[in-house]
């Protein structure tokens, strides 16, 4: 399987998505217009290893709920990325049994060399 979980409106989102050939082969998901499910979340956690690794810290709503706060467990980020689509890292990448997760340089360098 190839799917990309992004958001069409990300910048970042869509020059990693042009980097990787545009997402020619991929499936696309703007998870802002189709939301991800519990089951699409399971199967990132299993290929990520934890929720947490699918977690943004980033997002504005992570201060403004005070999450920042509180100690959450895999059970609570797991809740509130189903919640709320801007806690998941984006971009996500699944390239066969492979899963990529975020926008950090090296994460999409590693992408691409999976291509």
């Amino acid at each position: 399987m190839r799917k990309i979980f992004h958001l069409a409106n990300c910048n970042t989102c869509q020059r990693i998505i042009k980097e990787l050939n545009g997402g020619d082969g991929f499936e696309m998901q703007n998870i802002k217009e189709e939301k991800i499910t519990a089951a699409q979340v399971d199967e990132m956690k299993k290929m990520a290893g934890s929720y947490e690794a699918l977690f943004s810290r980033r997002a504005m709503k992570y201060r403004s709920m005070g999450l920042h706060e509180m100690k959450l467990s895999e059970k609570d980020y797991r809740k509130y990325i189903l919640e709320e689509y801007t806690f998941l890292k984006r971009p996500v990448i699944i390239i066969d049994e492979d899963i990529f997760v975020g926008n950090a340089k090296k994460v999409t360098a590693a992408a691409k060399a999976k291509l």
